[in-house]
Protein backbone atom coordinates (compact mmCIF):
# COMPACT_ATOMS: atom_id res chain seq x y z
CA UNK A 1 0.00 0.00 0.00
CA UNK A 2 0.98 3.76 -0.76
CA UNK A 3 2.24 5.69 2.31
CA UNK A 4 3.81 9.34 2.53
CA UNK A 5 6.91 9.47 3.70
CA UNK A 6 7.49 13.23 5.57
CA UNK A 7 10.77 14.50 6.49
CA UNK A 8 12.59 13.56 9.31
CA UNK A 9 14.56 15.76 12.07
CA UNK A 10 17.67 15.51 11.02
CA UNK A 11 19.51 17.39 13.70
CA UNK A 12 18.52 18.46 17.09
CA UNK A 13 17.34 21.96 15.92
CA UNK A 14 16.37 21.19 13.18
CA UNK A 15 13.17 22.63 12.04
CA UNK A 16 12.70 22.91 8.36
CA UNK A 17 15.21 22.05 5.48
CA UNK A 18 16.67 22.30 1.97
CA UNK A 19 16.53 19.80 -0.50
CA UNK A 20 19.69 20.03 -1.89
CA UNK A 21 19.48 16.88 -4.49
CA UNK A 22 17.69 13.82 -4.54
CA UNK A 23 19.51 10.70 -4.98
CA UNK A 24 16.89 8.60 -6.35
CA UNK A 25 14.36 9.05 -9.11
CA UNK A 26 10.67 8.37 -9.64
CA UNK A 27 10.33 4.71 -10.26
CA UNK A 28 13.48 3.43 -8.67
CA UNK A 29 13.19 0.78 -6.47
CA UNK A 30 14.21 1.67 -2.18
CA UNK A 31 15.96 -0.46 0.72
CA UNK A 32 15.98 0.65 4.27
CA UNK A 33 18.51 2.83 4.47
CA UNK A 34 19.08 3.45 1.09
CA UNK A 35 20.85 7.07 0.42
CA UNK A 36 17.57 9.11 -0.56
CA UNK A 37 18.74 12.59 -0.37
CA UNK A 38 20.64 15.40 0.52
CA UNK A 39 18.85 18.01 2.86
CA UNK A 40 20.62 21.20 3.90
CA UNK A 41 19.65 21.73 7.82
CA UNK A 42 20.67 24.12 10.31
CA UNK A 43 24.04 22.87 10.82
CA UNK A 44 25.52 20.87 7.71
CA UNK A 45 24.18 19.19 4.40
CA UNK A 46 23.08 15.73 5.79
CA UNK A 47 21.92 12.59 4.55
CA UNK A 48 17.72 11.71 4.51
CA UNK A 49 17.87 7.51 3.95
CA UNK A 50 14.87 5.76 3.83
CA UNK A 51 12.96 4.17 6.87
CA UNK A 52 10.86 2.25 4.60
CA UNK A 53 11.31 -0.29 1.62
CA UNK A 54 9.22 0.21 -1.72
CA UNK A 55 8.95 1.84 -5.36
CA UNK A 56 9.45 5.92 -5.43
CA UNK A 57 6.26 6.72 -6.68
CA UNK A 58 6.27 10.59 -6.83
CA UNK A 59 8.55 13.15 -5.61
CA UNK A 60 6.44 16.13 -3.58
CA UNK A 61 9.48 18.51 -3.03
CA UNK A 62 11.83 19.54 -5.82
CA UNK A 63 15.70 20.15 -5.66
CA UNK A 64 16.15 23.68 -4.18
CA UNK A 65 12.75 24.11 -2.20
CA UNK A 66 12.55 24.35 1.53
CA UNK A 67 10.46 21.78 3.28
CA UNK A 68 9.18 22.44 7.22
CA UNK A 69 9.63 19.17 9.42
CA UNK A 70 7.38 16.37 9.07
CA UNK A 71 5.97 18.11 6.04
CA UNK A 72 5.11 15.22 2.71
CA UNK A 73 8.43 14.95 0.52
CA UNK A 74 7.79 11.52 -1.18
CA UNK A 75 5.15 8.99 -1.70
CA UNK A 76 6.62 5.23 -1.58
CA UNK A 77 4.62 2.28 -2.59
CA UNK A 78 4.10 -0.79 -5.68
CA UNK A 79 5.19 -0.18 -9.14
CA UNK A 80 1.95 1.08 -11.03
CA UNK A 81 -0.04 1.11 -7.89
CA UNK A 82 -2.86 4.35 -8.56
CA UNK A 83 -1.96 6.89 -5.74
CA UNK A 84 -4.14 9.72 -6.92
CA UNK A 85 -5.91 9.82 -3.87
CA UNK A 86 -2.47 10.29 -2.13
CA UNK A 87 -1.44 13.20 -4.14
CA UNK A 88 -5.32 15.23 -3.45
CA UNK A 89 -4.95 14.27 0.36
CA UNK A 90 -1.85 16.20 0.38
CA UNK A 91 -2.82 18.99 -1.79
CA UNK A 92 -5.89 19.20 0.57
CA UNK A 93 -4.52 19.07 3.71
CA UNK A 94 -2.05 22.24 2.54
CA UNK A 95 -4.50 24.22 1.32
CA UNK A 96 -6.42 23.80 4.44
CA UNK A 97 -3.04 25.05 6.45
CA UNK A 98 -2.64 27.84 3.86
CA UNK A 99 -5.90 29.25 4.59
CA UNK A 100 -5.98 31.00 7.61
CA UNK A 101 -2.89 32.93 6.06
CA UNK A 102 -5.24 34.31 3.25
CA UNK A 103 -6.46 38.14 3.64
CA UNK A 104 -10.39 38.21 4.04
CA UNK A 105 -12.16 41.30 1.89
CA UNK A 106 -13.89 43.30 4.40
CA UNK A 107 -16.86 45.19 2.64
CA UNK A 108 -17.23 49.24 4.01
CA UNK A 109 -20.07 49.91 6.09
CA UNK A 110 -23.03 51.40 4.35
CA UNK A 111 -22.93 55.12 5.45
CA UNK A 112 -24.81 56.42 8.69
CA UNK A 113 -25.10 59.56 10.52
CA UNK A 114 -22.23 59.55 12.53
CA UNK A 115 -20.65 61.91 14.86
CA UNK A 116 -17.73 63.75 12.70
CA UNK A 117 -14.70 62.18 14.86
CA UNK A 118 -16.37 58.86 14.13
CA UNK A 119 -16.53 60.04 10.43
CA UNK A 120 -12.77 60.58 10.18
CA UNK A 121 -11.94 57.62 10.41
CA UNK A 122 -13.36 55.07 8.10
CA UNK A 123 -13.86 51.45 8.75
CA UNK A 124 -10.76 50.31 5.91
CA UNK A 125 -11.80 48.49 2.74
CA UNK A 126 -9.33 46.09 0.74
CA UNK A 127 -8.87 46.98 -2.41
CA UNK A 128 -7.39 44.97 -5.28
CA UNK A 129 -4.04 46.29 -6.23
CA UNK A 130 -1.75 45.43 -9.17
CA UNK A 131 1.11 42.94 -7.42
CA UNK A 132 3.95 44.66 -6.89
CA UNK A 133 7.24 44.14 -9.20
CA UNK A 134 11.19 44.60 -7.72
CA UNK A 135 12.72 44.05 -4.56
CA UNK A 136 9.68 44.61 -2.58
CA UNK A 137 7.54 42.03 -3.86
CA UNK A 138 10.24 39.60 -3.47
CA UNK A 139 8.51 39.18 0.04
CA UNK A 140 8.26 35.38 1.04
CA UNK A 141 4.73 34.12 1.35
CA UNK A 142 3.29 30.55 1.29
CA UNK A 143 2.75 29.68 -2.29
CA UNK A 144 1.82 26.46 -4.08
CA UNK A 145 4.30 23.89 -4.84
CA UNK A 146 4.09 20.95 -6.60
CA UNK A 147 1.05 18.71 -6.06
CA UNK A 148 -0.45 21.14 -4.30
CA UNK A 149 2.22 21.45 -1.16
CA UNK A 150 2.57 24.43 0.57
CA UNK A 151 6.28 25.38 0.34
CA UNK A 152 7.93 28.38 1.03
CA UNK A 153 9.27 30.59 -2.13
CA UNK A 154 9.28 34.40 -3.09
CA UNK A 155 6.46 35.62 -4.25
CA UNK A 156 6.44 38.03 -7.14
CA UNK A 157 2.86 37.83 -8.43
CA UNK A 158 -0.29 36.62 -6.79
CA UNK A 159 -2.33 36.71 -10.02
CA UNK A 160 -2.61 33.99 -12.52
CA UNK A 161 -2.21 34.35 -15.93
CA UNK A 162 -3.80 32.57 -18.82
CA UNK A 163 -2.06 29.73 -20.39
CA UNK A 164 0.24 30.53 -23.20
CA UNK A 165 0.80 34.33 -21.64
CA UNK A 166 4.44 35.31 -21.16
CA UNK A 167 5.46 37.29 -17.81
CA UNK A 168 3.75 34.87 -15.60
CA UNK A 169 4.57 35.05 -11.72
CA UNK A 170 8.54 34.00 -10.94
CA UNK A 171 11.50 33.22 -7.81
CA UNK A 172 13.93 35.65 -7.72
CA UNK A 173 16.35 32.29 -8.43
CA UNK A 174 14.63 31.83 -11.52
CA UNK A 175 15.03 35.29 -13.00
CA UNK A 176 18.56 35.31 -11.88
CA UNK A 177 19.04 32.18 -14.15
CA UNK A 178 17.33 34.43 -17.06
CA UNK A 179 19.78 37.03 -16.74
CA UNK A 180 22.61 34.72 -16.66
CA UNK A 181 21.05 33.46 -20.32
CA UNK A 182 20.46 37.17 -21.28
CA UNK A 183 16.78 36.00 -21.32
CA UNK A 184 13.99 38.64 -21.12
CA UNK A 185 11.96 36.85 -17.75
CA UNK A 186 8.57 39.06 -19.19
CA UNK A 187 8.49 36.91 -22.82
CA UNK A 188 8.95 33.78 -21.02
CA UNK A 189 5.84 31.46 -21.00
CA UNK A 190 5.71 29.54 -17.06
CA UNK A 191 3.81 26.40 -17.77
CA UNK A 192 3.98 26.28 -13.73
CA UNK A 193 0.51 26.52 -11.40
CA UNK A 194 -1.20 29.71 -12.11
CA UNK A 195 0.88 30.16 -15.19
CA UNK A 196 4.32 30.63 -12.81
CA UNK A 197 7.80 30.44 -14.39
CA UNK A 198 10.03 27.78 -13.41
CA UNK A 199 13.67 26.99 -13.87
CA UNK A 200 12.71 24.41 -16.57
CA UNK A 201 11.00 27.00 -18.77
CA UNK A 202 14.20 29.27 -18.70
CA UNK A 203 16.50 26.72 -19.78
CA UNK A 204 13.92 25.14 -22.91
CA UNK A 205 13.86 28.80 -23.61
CA UNK A 206 16.46 29.77 -26.82
CA UNK A 207 19.44 31.88 -25.65
CA UNK A 208 19.14 35.02 -27.34
CA UNK A 209 20.73 35.11 -30.14
CA UNK A 210 19.99 38.36 -32.40
CA UNK A 211 20.67 41.58 -31.17
CA UNK A 212 17.11 42.60 -31.13
CA UNK A 213 16.38 39.43 -29.18
CA UNK A 214 19.32 40.84 -26.24
CA UNK A 215 18.26 43.12 -23.28
CA UNK A 216 19.15 46.85 -24.33
CA UNK A 217 22.21 47.63 -22.88
CA UNK A 218 22.16 50.50 -20.24
CA UNK A 219 23.25 53.84 -22.15
CA UNK A 220 25.71 56.74 -19.99
CA UNK A 221 24.74 59.84 -20.60
CA UNK A 222 27.34 62.24 -19.21
CA UNK A 223 27.75 61.08 -15.24
CA UNK A 224 24.41 59.28 -15.24
CA UNK A 225 24.89 55.80 -14.97
CA UNK A 226 22.36 52.82 -14.70
CA UNK A 227 21.58 51.71 -11.33
CA UNK A 228 22.12 48.26 -10.11
CA UNK A 229 18.71 46.53 -8.84
CA UNK A 230 19.30 45.22 -5.24
CA UNK A 231 19.18 41.09 -5.48
CA UNK A 232 17.02 39.17 -2.73
CA UNK A 233 18.66 36.65 -1.63
CA UNK A 234 16.38 33.06 0.76
CA UNK A 235 18.84 32.55 3.40
CA UNK A 236 20.27 29.12 3.81
CA UNK A 237 19.27 26.95 6.73
CA UNK A 238 22.62 27.86 8.42
CA UNK A 239 22.22 31.33 8.38
CA UNK A 240 19.51 31.17 9.59
CA UNK A 241 20.19 29.39 12.29
CA UNK A 242 23.24 31.82 13.43
CA UNK A 243 20.56 34.70 13.16
CA UNK A 244 18.23 33.18 15.69
CA UNK A 245 20.91 31.79 17.75
CA UNK A 246 22.71 35.01 18.17
CA UNK A 247 19.37 37.14 18.44
CA UNK A 248 18.92 35.13 21.50
CA UNK A 249 22.21 35.24 22.25
CA UNK A 250 22.40 39.17 22.90
CA UNK A 251 18.77 39.86 23.63
CA UNK A 252 18.99 36.66 26.46
CA UNK A 253 22.55 36.55 27.81
CA UNK A 254 23.68 39.49 29.72
CA UNK A 255 27.05 39.86 28.14
CA UNK A 256 30.34 41.67 29.66
CA UNK A 257 34.14 41.81 28.36
CA UNK A 258 37.32 41.50 29.79
CA UNK A 259 40.20 42.56 27.56
CA UNK A 260 43.68 41.76 28.01
CA UNK A 261 47.49 42.31 26.30
CA UNK A 262 49.38 39.04 26.64
CA UNK A 263 52.84 39.16 25.50
CA UNK A 264 53.32 36.45 23.03
CA UNK A 265 56.95 36.31 21.99
CA UNK A 266 57.69 33.05 24.29
CA UNK A 267 54.70 31.38 22.48
CA UNK A 268 55.63 32.39 18.90
CA UNK A 269 59.02 31.24 19.94
CA UNK A 270 58.02 27.78 21.47
CA UNK A 271 55.68 27.12 18.14
CA UNK A 272 58.49 27.68 15.62
CA UNK A 273 60.95 25.42 17.93
CA UNK A 274 57.91 22.93 17.67
CA UNK A 275 57.55 23.04 14.07
CA UNK A 276 61.11 22.99 13.15
CA UNK A 277 62.10 20.39 10.65
CA UNK A 278 58.11 19.30 10.63
CA UNK A 279 57.66 17.66 7.25
CA UNK A 280 54.15 19.20 6.21
CA UNK A 281 53.38 15.73 4.06
CA UNK A 282 53.78 13.98 6.91
CA UNK A 283 52.84 15.83 10.18
CA UNK A 284 51.13 19.13 10.54
CA UNK A 285 52.42 21.79 11.84
CA UNK A 286 51.06 23.34 15.17
CA UNK A 287 49.54 26.84 14.75
CA UNK A 288 49.01 29.40 17.37
CA UNK A 289 45.40 28.41 17.74
CA UNK A 290 46.49 25.25 18.72
CA UNK A 291 48.18 26.34 21.46
CA UNK A 292 45.62 28.89 22.46
CA UNK A 293 43.09 26.01 22.34
CA UNK A 294 45.46 23.99 24.69
CA UNK A 295 46.05 27.40 26.93
CA UNK A 296 42.62 27.68 28.04
CA UNK A 297 41.62 24.35 28.29
CA UNK A 298 44.45 24.03 31.36
CA UNK A 299 43.42 27.46 32.46
CA UNK A 300 39.74 26.11 32.95
CA UNK A 301 41.18 23.78 34.79
CA UNK A 302 43.09 26.05 37.00
CA UNK A 303 40.00 27.76 37.61
CA UNK A 304 37.09 25.19 37.72
CA UNK A 305 34.67 27.64 38.84
CA UNK A 306 34.64 29.41 35.51
CA UNK A 307 34.19 26.62 33.91
CA UNK A 308 29.84 26.59 34.24
CA UNK A 309 26.88 27.50 32.15
CA UNK A 310 23.19 28.74 32.61
CA UNK A 311 20.82 25.94 31.91
CA UNK A 312 17.28 26.13 32.63
CA UNK A 313 17.10 28.71 35.01
CA UNK A 314 20.45 26.34 37.15
CA UNK A 315 24.30 26.52 37.12
CA UNK A 316 26.17 23.90 35.56
CA UNK A 317 29.21 23.02 36.80
CA UNK A 318 31.32 21.40 34.16
CA UNK A 319 33.90 18.81 34.89
CA UNK A 320 34.44 18.01 31.27
CA UNK A 321 36.83 20.65 29.09
CA UNK A 322 35.01 20.48 25.82
CA UNK A 323 36.33 23.50 23.63
CA UNK A 324 34.41 24.59 20.64
CA UNK A 325 36.41 26.41 17.86
CA UNK A 326 34.82 28.67 15.60
CA UNK A 327 35.43 27.84 11.67
CA UNK A 328 34.36 29.84 9.07
CA UNK A 329 32.27 28.04 6.18
CA UNK A 330 31.10 29.20 3.03
CA UNK A 331 27.72 30.37 3.90
CA UNK A 332 28.31 31.78 7.93
CA UNK A 333 30.39 29.68 10.68
CA UNK A 334 30.47 26.02 12.38
CA UNK A 335 31.88 25.19 16.03
CA UNK A 336 33.20 21.98 16.27
CA UNK A 337 34.51 20.48 19.54
CA UNK A 338 37.64 19.52 20.25
CA UNK A 339 36.72 16.83 23.21
CA UNK A 340 38.66 16.71 26.41
CA UNK A 341 41.13 19.37 25.32
CA UNK A 342 43.08 19.33 28.57
CA UNK A 343 44.40 15.77 28.18
CA UNK A 344 45.42 15.95 24.63
CA UNK A 345 49.05 16.78 23.58
CA UNK A 346 49.02 20.53 21.19
CA UNK A 347 50.09 17.94 18.15
CA UNK A 348 46.81 16.12 18.50
CA UNK A 349 44.50 19.17 18.91
CA UNK A 350 46.23 20.23 15.81
CA UNK A 351 45.36 17.21 13.94
CA UNK A 352 42.29 17.50 14.92
CA UNK A 353 41.25 21.04 15.03
CA UNK A 354 42.45 20.24 10.90
CA UNK A 355 40.46 17.04 10.17
CA UNK A 356 37.20 19.02 11.69
CA UNK A 357 37.63 22.06 10.07
CA UNK A 358 37.99 20.31 6.79
CA UNK A 359 35.14 18.40 7.08
CA UNK A 360 33.09 21.79 8.18
CA UNK A 361 33.99 23.25 5.06
CA UNK A 362 32.51 20.16 3.33
CA UNK A 363 29.33 20.62 5.40
CA UNK A 364 30.43 16.72 6.17
CA UNK A 365 29.77 17.27 10.48
CA UNK A 366 27.76 15.10 11.92
CA UNK A 367 25.71 16.86 13.97
CA UNK A 368 27.19 16.01 18.02
CA UNK A 369 30.56 16.88 16.44
CA UNK A 370 28.80 20.77 16.75
CA UNK A 371 27.43 19.98 20.27
CA UNK A 372 28.51 20.21 23.90
CA UNK A 373 31.21 22.54 24.21
CA UNK A 374 31.91 24.64 27.04
CA UNK A 375 34.18 27.09 26.00
CA UNK A 376 34.73 29.02 22.36
CA UNK A 377 37.91 30.57 20.77
CA UNK A 378 37.53 32.73 17.76
CA UNK A 379 40.79 33.80 16.19
CA UNK A 380 40.56 36.52 13.46
CA UNK A 381 44.15 37.14 13.90
CA UNK A 382 45.10 35.37 10.31
CA UNK A 383 42.71 37.80 8.71
CA UNK A 384 45.34 41.10 10.23
CA UNK A 385 42.14 41.77 13.39
CA UNK A 386 43.79 43.58 16.12
CA UNK A 387 40.72 43.10 18.30
CA UNK A 388 37.50 42.38 18.48
CA UNK A 389 34.42 40.84 20.97
CA UNK A 390 32.55 37.88 20.04
CA UNK A 391 28.92 36.68 21.00
CA UNK A 392 28.36 34.02 23.42
CA UNK A 393 27.45 30.62 22.37
CA UNK A 394 24.91 29.57 24.57
CA UNK A 395 24.85 27.50 27.38
CA UNK A 396 28.26 28.21 26.86
CA UNK A 397 29.58 30.84 29.90
CA UNK A 398 32.28 32.35 28.01
CA UNK A 399 33.94 32.49 24.83
CA UNK A 400 37.99 34.21 23.74
CA UNK A 401 38.62 36.09 21.12
CA UNK A 402 41.95 36.78 19.59
CA UNK A 403 43.46 38.75 17.88
CA UNK A 404 47.08 39.26 15.88
CA UNK A 405 50.31 38.74 16.96
CA UNK A 406 51.74 42.18 16.61
CA UNK A 407 55.44 43.97 16.64
CA UNK A 408 54.96 46.49 19.54
CA UNK A 409 57.70 48.63 21.48
CA UNK A 410 58.00 47.21 25.15
CA UNK A 411 60.07 48.56 27.90
CA UNK A 412 62.56 45.60 28.83
CA UNK A 413 65.04 46.14 31.69
CA UNK A 414 63.86 49.58 31.75
CA UNK A 415 64.91 50.46 28.09
CA UNK A 416 62.84 50.63 25.16
CA UNK A 417 63.00 46.88 22.76
CA UNK A 418 60.58 45.26 20.23
CA UNK A 419 58.17 43.34 21.61
CA UNK A 420 55.36 40.59 20.45
CA UNK A 421 51.57 41.23 21.64
CA UNK A 422 48.57 39.91 21.40
CA UNK A 423 45.19 41.07 22.38
CA UNK A 424 42.64 38.64 23.70
CA UNK A 425 38.40 39.92 24.78
CA UNK A 426 36.77 37.48 27.03
CA UNK A 427 32.94 37.50 26.36
CA UNK A 428 31.53 36.87 29.95
CA UNK A 429 28.03 35.26 30.87
CA UNK A 430 27.39 37.25 34.11
CA UNK A 431 24.49 34.84 35.08
CA UNK A 432 27.29 32.41 36.19
CA UNK A 433 30.95 34.19 35.70
CA UNK A 434 31.70 37.48 37.43
CA UNK A 435 33.96 39.97 36.90
CA UNK A 436 36.74 39.12 39.23
CA UNK A 437 35.93 35.22 38.21
CA UNK A 438 36.83 36.41 34.64
CA UNK A 439 39.67 38.15 35.64
CA UNK A 440 40.99 35.18 37.30
CA UNK A 441 40.64 33.16 34.58
CA UNK A 442 42.26 35.46 32.02
CA UNK A 443 45.57 35.54 34.58
CA UNK A 444 45.44 31.87 34.55
CA UNK A 445 45.61 32.48 30.85
CA UNK A 446 48.25 35.03 31.19
CA UNK A 447 50.63 32.48 32.80
CA UNK A 448 50.77 29.85 30.37
CA UNK A 449 51.05 31.87 27.41
CA UNK A 450 53.95 33.77 28.62
CA UNK A 451 55.42 30.49 30.05
CA UNK A 452 54.52 28.54 27.38
CA UNK A 453 56.58 25.96 28.43
CA UNK A 454 53.70 25.16 30.78
CA UNK A 455 51.33 23.87 27.95
CA UNK A 456 53.69 21.20 27.06
CA UNK A 457 53.50 19.62 30.76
Amino acid sequence: MAKIIDLPKLSPTMEEGTLVRWAKNEGDSINVDDLLAEVETDKATMEFRAFDKGTLLKKLVGEGQTAKLGQPVAIFGAPGEDISALVASVGAASQSAAAPSAPTQTPAPAPTAAPAAAQASPAPVVEARPAPSGPAADTISPTAGIAGLVLLAPKRDVTSVPAGTPGGPSSPRVRKLARERGLDIERIVGTGENGRITAADVERAPRASAAHDAPAPAVATGLTTARRESEVKPASQMRKAIARRLVESKQTVPHFYLEAELDVEALLALREQMNEGVDPQKAVKVSVNDLFIKACALALNAVPASNASWIDGNMVQHHRVDISVAVAVEDGLVTPVVRDADRKTVSAISAEVRELAGRARAKKLKPEEMQGGVFSISNLGMFGIDRFAAVINPPEGMILAVGQARDVPVIKAGALAPGKRCSVTLSCDHRVVDGALGAQFLQALRALVEKPVKILL
